[in-house]
């Protein structure tokens, strides 16, 4: 018999898929480089490129809570440039990218 506390543990160690587009004066200001390097301390797989209306894209693959730690660190005040939203989407995992990386 598999205890709850092994079974919850296994959800988090789960790979998931976030998708998050942040708002703001989010171009041209090291964005996608700081988001590499917080998804590289996380642990995490995926990608960070510019949208040709503003936005920052991101991708990231990784246990859900090191996901939840970028989606955290992305609207709190840190990031260069000023963020002045996040919207976020979740999905499960592909696994199509082996590392992080800045599009």
């Amino acid at each position: 018999m598999v205890s709850a506390g092994v079974d919850q543990q296994r959800e988090q160690d789960q790979a998931v898929r976030l998708t998050a587009w942040v708002r703001g004066r989010v171009q041209r200001v090291g964005m996608r480089w700081w988001i590499r390097a917080r998804a590289l301390e996380l642990g995490l797989a995926g990608w960070a490129r510019n949208l040709p209306d503003g936005r920052v894209e991101v991708v990231a693959e990784g246990p859900e809570p090191a996901c939840r730690a970028l989606l955290r660190a992305l609207a709190e005040p840190g990031p260069p440039g000023r963020v002045d939203g996040v919207v976020e989407r979740w999905s499960a995992a592909r696994g199509t990218v082996p590392e992080f990386e800045e599009r």
